[in-house]
């Protein structure tokens, strides 16, 4: 029952199998989709709100189910496709180490993994989430205007 459970888990990491792809930032953005195409809002609406799997609500509050179960140490993304781009939302989710050093925000497509570090073997080497994962959830907070 173990060997199942553990096997279905690993089956559902969300990107258990995927390297991280190159991208290019310019300045505070990454202009180009990390997928070459861009994101479906409809499934980064469903991703950002799945706390198992994003983690965005964990911190963040905003337009979206159980408000009672946002987070209250990051931004309120509420009109967040208003304030930033497409490209600087990208980056921000890819990588906000680049922008704030000490965030507490994990780099969703950055690989860091370092000898010592105790980081499950199917996910060393691996970004938190997939390329495709994050043009969804992109595609998502751009559609958050007001």
């Amino acid at each position: 029952m173990v060997a199942l459970t553990l096997a279905g888990v690993l089956m559902t990491a969300p990107s258990a199998g995927e390297e991280a792809l190159t991208y290019a930032v310019e300045g505070d953005a990454i202009m180009q989709p990390l997928t070459g195409e861009r994101g479906d809002p409809e499934r980064g609406a469903a991703l950002l709100s799945d706390r198992h799997r994003s983690l965005c609500t964990l911190c963040h509050s905003g337009p979206f189910p159980d408000p009672h179960l946002h987070g209250t140490l990051a931004p309120d993304l509420t009109g967040v496709g208003e304030r930033l781009s497409e490209g600087q939302i990208r980056l921000r989710v890819v990588d906000m180490g680049r922008l704030v050093p000490n965030t507490i925000m994990p780099s969703y497509y950055r690989v860091a993994y370092e000898e010592g570090q105790r980081v499950s073997a199917a996910w060393r080497g691996k970004p938190i989430l997939t390329g495709a994962d994050i043009e969804d959830i992109v595609a998502y907070l751009v559609t958050l205007k007001g």
